[in-house]
């Protein structure tokens, strides 16, 4: 009998590879983690040090894991005002999806986009 290798991704992977594709997005000038994720991005960064590792750099993303396997990706954003912000949002969720699928093998059920700000840049 062939022996089954399962692979887990931890949230804090799934959250820092969301992280770099939010911010890969034209018009994304940051990623914050808002009141909610305040404790969110405090509770992941102490498990990862009391882990031995560096903290993952995903303030302003949380990824919460499915019974069914999938997962649902929440993130806070601000805004330049090169683009409209819907467009900017949508754009937002297409790519953590996209990316998450192709790097980690993760089926997405949904990702939210919560526009914090939008900024004038310079």
């Amino acid at each position: 009998m062939t022996p089954v290798t399962e692979f887990v991704v931890e949230p804090a992977v799934l959250a820092a590879v969301a992280a770099r594709a939010a911010l890969a997005v034209p018009g994304v000038l940051r990623l914050e983690p808002g009141m909610r994720g305040l404790v969110s991005t405090w509770v992941r960064t102490g498990r990862q040090r009391l882990g031995g590792g560096d903290p993952a750099l995903a303030d302003g993303v949380r990824v919460r894991s499915h019974a069914d396997g999938r997962i649902t990706v929440e993130v806070d954003v601000v805004l330049s005002t090169e683009r409209p912000a819907a467009a900017a949002g949508i754009a937002v969720q297409r790519e953590i999806a996209r990316v998450l699928a192709e790097a980690t093998g993760q089926r997405v059920a949904a990702v939210t986009v919560g526009i914090l700000d939008i900024e004038v840049p310079g």
